[in-house]
């Protein structure tokens, strides 16, 4: 009687602890060390049920976090996707490089407006080396080159409009690399979920192989039971390794976007059921209408198309003839032998004005006003291409975002909590001696299968609404 009612012990032990895991419930039957019940208390917080979504207690202490999630994970001081997108954004190395851009833009704008210098001629003849040793002619002259047809006006505003391209260049590329680091981000967060779940899990089953081998050496299990126990431990183990090097790749190329030390640790501070982006607009009309007036790539290509606009009005101004005015000082000095007084000598001071004008005969500047009139199509093809690809962005990211949505809620409420009821029920039939523990291993399996796609489910639904966000153009640090 006292071997029966222990064997009952064992049964109820290990029954709880897998329930507990399944529906969050605290396993209070089955004496726990202080590891263990932190341990059944994390996988309560992570992967028990609450209002048919996965949830974490950011409130829980640090003690409930294992040793290898602490590593990654910190609730009250981890770092977030804003914080992240501000590091990049300040720190990136690559686009602190795009942004000089800007400079080199300002320095054109500010070179565009400068006047052309004037120029200085001196000239001095002398007869000595041509036997008239008493000729001689001293010239100083200015040149001032004169700008007609507006050209200084032409390039100051190719420059201007060069300069806003140039700005909303850097901010498309703003806009990419927040995007970038949201999509890393979400990579890590899907990683650091699973990796807590595997881990739970794996620790849950090497109680219940304790449990098992006691049956089995009293007698009660066949050892093949105990064997299939140990193999999806050590399938746990293996799963578990994978994810966490996922994780480790994940946070690096985060450090590397962010410009963070790879030394530096990098813990993360949200969960997927976290969604710290805007709320998206109600309709895809709405979306639409605001990605085709706040995108930055789209104003780039609208820019690119002034600046082609410009360039042509420049190359047209090019074409006025060139126009120098001029003015030279001359003394000049002679000498007359043959006369019937002796020698006399000449001097004499001259001013002169001219204006020299080249003559478009051949060169009327044909070749970069046909090049400028290519430009401006190739910049409204490429606009026009834009628009439809913006379009296509944001309905497409507003399909994935909903349909995450319902994704989600389907989950929610017809695979986890009912796998959880499965689990309830194979619980009260093993209770009853009807079931061994491999079936309820299986349907424990198939819960964390559910539970690994309610993980890319809610990955899926971060991803669209930052995707959707970057597909906006509106501002998401």
């Amino acid at each position: 009687m006292t071997w029966f009612l222990n064997n009952r012990v064992l049964i109820s032990a290990s029954s709880l602890i897998l329930f507990s895991f399944a529906i969050g419930a605290q396993p209070s039957v089955f004496a726990q060390s202080s590891s263990e019940a932190a341990l059944a208390g994390r996988a309560k917080d992570t992967v028990g049920v609450s209002g048919g979504s996965v949830a974490t207690n950011t409130s829980a202490s640090a003690a409930s976090i294992s040793p290898t999630l602490a590593r990654y994970f910190d609730p009250a001081q981890g770092t977030s996707s804003n914080d992240l997108v501000r590091r990049a954004l300040a720190a990136n190395g690559e686009l602190a490089a795009v942004r000089i851009d800007i400079e080199r833009a300002r320095a054109r704008l500010r070179q565009a407006g400068l006047r052309p210098n004037p120029t200085l001629d001196f000239e001095q003849t002398t007869g000595r080396f041509t036997g008239s040793a008493g000729e001689q002619e001293t010239s100083i002259g200015v040149a001032l080159p004169l700008e007609l047809g507006g050209k200084r006006r032409r390039r100051i505003d190719l420059a201007k409009a060069e300069l806003e391209a140039v700005e909303a260049e850097v901010l498309d590329r703003e806009r990419r690399l927040s995007s970038e680091v949201r999509a890393l981000h979400a990579e890590a967060l899907a990683a650091l979920r699973e990796l807590e779940i595997t881990e739970n899990i794996n620790s849950l089953d090497l109680q219940t192989t304790r449990i098992v081998q006691i049956r089995v050496n009293e007698g009660e299990s066949a050892p093949l039971e105990l064997n299939q126990l140990r193999v999806e431990v050590e399938r746990l183990r293996s799963r578990r390794a994978l994810v966490e090097g996922r994780l480790q790749s994940a946070l690096l190329r985060l450090k590397s976007l962010a410009a963070i030390p790879a030394n530096e640790p990098l813990r993360l501070g949200e969960d997927l059921n976290q969604l710290i982006l805007p709320t998206p607009p109600a309709s895809l009309d709405a979306s639409i209408e605001i990605a085709l007036r706040t995108r930055p790539d789209l104003r780039l290509a609208k820019l690119t198309e002034e600046v082609a606009q410009a360039g042509l009005r420049l190359a047209r101004a090019q074409g006025t003839p060139d126009v120098t005015a001029f003015s030279r000082y001359t003394i000049s000095r002679g000498v007359f032998d043959d006369t019937p007084v002796g020698v006399l000598r000449d001097k004499d001071l001259l001013l002169t004005f001219g204006v020299s004008v080249g003559i478009p005969m051949f060169n009327r500047n044909q070749g970069q006003k046909a090049e400028a009139v290519a430009a401006i199509s190739q910049a409204q093809r490429r606009r026009e291409f834009l628009e439809s690809l913006v379009r296509s962005e944001v309905t497409s990211a507003f399909a994935r975002y909903q349909a995450a949505q319902t994704a989600l809620l389907t989950f929610e409420q017809g695979v986890i909590q009912q796998s959880t009821a499965n689990i309830r029920v194979i619980r009260a039939a093993y209770e009853l001696g009807q079931f061994r523990l491999t079936d309820l291993l299986v349907e424990q399996r198939r819960l964390v299968d559910a539970q690994r796609e309610f993980t890319e489910a809610l990955t899926e639904r971060y991803r669209a609404l930052a995707d959707l966000q970057a597909a906006l153009g509106t501002p998401t640090n």
